[in-house]
This record gives structure tokens, C-alpha cells and sequence, in this order.
């Protein structure tokens, strides 16, 4: 018998064990990355009414940078408060929730390139007229989240802080008249008024500068990289202004 038959041979022997079947190559899983959120703050992260399922604009987002950059996505509900904690103790690995892009947060984090940008305002009842400008809130109450920017901001200006969980319940206590006003992100509170018309707030007041929002890893972590290569992506081909327009009619992420 030739050499050629005999290899041949062998070829039809291993086949034949195995059941006929040709041995595929292995093909690598695809990794998971777990993502905190609240899942309170509409429209950018929040359970569908119809559905129940976790949406918004920071969840699609995500989700798209991440397939870009090759991750499939774990969403973990948390409250703020708590958000950046169980990032460091490892609990997940990322964070999607409009965390503004602050020198303090990148010296102990690595945030993306911003992916929102908008303006903080000021909320108070609609027959509240006292409030015009920012600085109208000097020795008022404000309710806000105790580790977010906008307690920060309250404090920077005068305010006195209630601490909240998050914006429904900083909204519930500003309409029961326990509190004066609240702070948070302009699209967050125009979607609020949007879909709630007998809510009786109003934007009172607008800080000057515009905030930036990214999102968040642990420092040194191999993400950021290529999250922003993929975040640079889909802001080129028109992906991020698309889910834009899905949540406000607009582009927010210039």
C-alpha cells in the first residue's frame, strides 16, 4: 500500500471515530462586560411601560459601543449612590449612567470621550418666582443624590442638601413642597415635563456651562480604548445621533 492510501486510510479511520462528524476549530466566546445603571432615570436609563425591559438612551448606546468593540452586555441595577463603589470592588466592570466628565473623577477613573452633552438646570414649583438665576438658590433646600455632580453644584451655590436616591424621588419631594428645588440634567427634566403635563415644576434657572457625559471603567482598565475607537465609530457613521433622535429628536452627543 502506498504511503498516500495509507494516509488516506487513517483520514477515514479518524472520521469514522468520531461519528462521521469533521472536527470544527474552536471559535472563541464572545466576552461579557457588566455594566451598572439605575434604571430610574428616564429617558436615558428606565423600564419600558409595555414591555418592562430596561431602555434609554445611555442602555442603547452602550449596548451599540460595546458590539462595536466587540462585548456582549450584562446590565446590573444599582442605585447611584452606590454605583461607584461597586465598581471599585469589582461588582462590574463599566458604568452608564450620565456621569459627567470631571477632573476629579478622571484622576480616579477612566471615563470615554463624551457620548451626551446638555446644560444643568434648575427645578422648582411652577408658581415659585423666586427663583430667575442659579444663584437664586443660596440657602434654599435642594434634593439631590449625595454623591452626584448636582450636589455638588447645590453646595457650590449656597444650597442646602435633602439627600435622595435619584430624580423621581428628588421630584416627589419638590411637588409635595418639602424641599425648593432640585437640580439635574436639562433632557432628564424636559423628558419629565414631557410625558408627566400635570406635574406642577417648571425650569427655573440654567447653569452656564454645558456637562459631559462618559462612561466609566476603572483605572488601567483595557477597556477604554477601545471603547472610544468604537464610540469614534458610530459617532462618524451617524449611529449615536440616530439613538439621539430616538429618545429626543435631536442630536445630543455635540
Amino acid at each position: 500500500m502506498s504511503k498516500s492510501i495509507k494516509l488516506a486510510a487513517a483520514a477515514v479511520a479518524a472520521v469514522a471515530l468520531l461519528g462521521g462528524a469533521a472536527v470544527a476549530p474552536a471559535i472563541a466566546a464572545t466576552p461579557t462586560i457588566k455594566v451598572a445603571t439605575e434604571g430610574t432615570y428616564s429617558p436615558f436609563t428606565y423600564h419600558s411601560a409595555t414591555s418592562n425591559k430596561l431602555v434609554g438612551y445611555d442602555v442603547d448606546v452602550f449596548t451599540a459601543v460595546a458590539k462595536k468593540a466587540g462585548y456582549k452586555v450584562q446590565f446590573v441595577e444599582t442605585t447611584w449612590d452606590g454605583i461607584f463603589a461597586g465598581l471599585e470592588s469589582k461588582r462590574w466592570d463599566a458604568i452608564a449612567n450620565q456621569v459627567t466628565i470631571r477632573a476629579d473623577r478622571q484622576a480616579k477613573y477612566d471615563l470615554t470621550a463624551p457620548y451626551t452633552v446638555s446644560n444643568y438646570v434648575v427645578v422648582a414649583k411652577k408658581s415659585d418666582t423666586k427663583i430667575t438665576k442659579a444663584e437664586d438658590i443660596k440657602g434654599l433646600t435642594a434634593a439631590q443624590s449625595a454623591t452626584s455632580s448636582f450636589s455638588d453644584l447645590a453646595k457650590s451655590y449656597g444650597a442646602k442638601v435633602e439627600t435622595v436616591e435619584g430624580f423621581t424621588q428628588a421630584i416627589q419631594l419638590l411637588g409635595a413642597g418639602r424641599v425648593d428645588v432640585t437640580i439635574n440634567d436639562s433632557l432628564a427634566v424636559l423628558d419629565y415635563i414631557k410625558t408627566n403635563r400635570d406635574a406642577n415644576v417648571k425650569i427655573a434657572a440654567t447653569f452656564g456651562d454645558p456637562s459631559k457625559q462618559g462612561f466609566v471603567f476603572r483605572k488601567g482598565s483595557t477597556y477604554l480604548a477601545k471603547f472610544n475607537k468604537a464610540l469614534a465609530s458610530l459617532t462618524a457613521d451617524g449611529t449615536i445621533a440616530k439613538i439621539g433622535k430616538k429618545y429626543f429628536g435631536k442630536d445630543v452627543s455635540k
